[in-house]
């Protein structure tokens, strides 16, 4: 079980010490979980208690004047850094006082007082503090200081390319979902908790599960075919998604993930659900009307039904 604080004052977190990987974590592919399973390890043979040290919100987004896309909620990050056997999670809060604090405060304060650091982990482009100016060099001599050692991440490589964010994040906003599983080292996957919408699905014979973002921008927008899982059930259950504004009808403000399960009958108001992106069909657009739109939508289950290796004639007869 992993233990969240958010806070930069306070006890120390690991009196027995703790071997610490900093970074965004967006998205946890198999570059972070490499090197989460580095300082599990370390950890174990110190016996000390593996931590994590990430940033909510993202750095890049603090300074971003533009919405920035995201691979993974807060939730999703919190539920991989449990999975790679992390003990503590300090979740900063990325505001203002933080950009403001310097990189000799941050590993007096955060790194040793905080979680009495015997190694930390970083990458190799690693810079933190205020203005950036912290780095692999200036955390290897303050840990001669004060008692830690600096261990350097290689990257991970696939295809002779570096494993990272930026690279899964382009290939999902192409569609490339095939591409973008081996980076992460899983199928991309939006989770959240069904809510009640204005049941216009229904009305046009696809009646679909809501879920929203809450702020999180998504790295795609679009029609898809899915697999969908209820509560803590892996993603069977095949669908079609749509992710965006609705143009067409009462467009939204904030987009808007709504999910028509195939042959599901059943109340989903008020459970999490899990929805895994298989295939991309197309680009969501305006349509003159509710007919065109529900041609489309019966086009786009045929479509989903297909590439999901089901029967597309099944969606004909709905």
């Amino acid at each position: 079980m992993t233990r969240l604080s958010r806070d930069l004052a306070g006890p120390c977190l690991a009196p027995e010490g703790s071997v610490v990987a900093i970074g965004a974590f967006d998205g946890l592919h198999r570059g972070h979980q490499a090197l989460l399973a580095e300082v599990r390890i370390r950890a174990q043979a110190l016996e000390a208690a593996p931590a994590v040290i990430s940033f909510e919100p993202l750095p890049r987004a603090y300074f971003s004047p533009e919405p920035v896309p995201r691979l993974s909620s807060v939730r999703e990050k919190l539920k991989g850094f449990a999975a790679a056997g992390m003990a503590h999670a300090l979740l900063l809060r990325f505001n203002e006082a933080l950009t403001a604090m310097s990189a000799e405060d941050f590993v007096r304060r955060v790194l040793v007082d905080r979680l009495a650091a015997r190694e930390v982990w970083v990458g190799e482009d690693f810079r933190f503090g205020h203005k950036r100016t912290g780095d692999v060099a200036m955390l290897e001599r303050m840990g001669a200081e004060l008692g830690f050692i600096t261990r350097v991440m290689p990257p991970v490589l696939l295809d002779g390319a570096r494993v990272s964010a930026t690279r899964v994040r382009a290939l999902l906003a192409t569609g490339e979902f095939a591409g973008a599983t081996p980076l992460l080292g899983r199928p991309f996957v939006i989770e959240g908790r069904v809510e009640r919408g204005n049941q216009l699905g229904r009305t046009l014979g696809f009646p679909t599960a809501n879920i929203h973002l809450r702020g999180r921008v998504s790295p795609i927008q679009g029609i898809f075919a899915v697999r969908v899982g209820l509560g803590e059930a892996p993603c069977s259950w095949p669908g079609v998604a749509s992710l965006g504004l609705r143009p067409t009808v009462n467009q939204v403000a904030q987009p808007l993930l709504e999910v028509c399960l195939f042959d599901f009958e059943g109340d989903l108001y008020g459970r999490r659900m899990a929805v895994e992106f298989v295939a991309k069909l197309r680009d969501e657009r305006k349509f003159d009307g509710l007919e065109a739109l529900t041609a489309q939508m019966h086009e786009d289950a045929r479509r989903a039904r297909e590439l999901l290796g089901m029967n597309p004639r099944l969606a004909e007869a709905l």
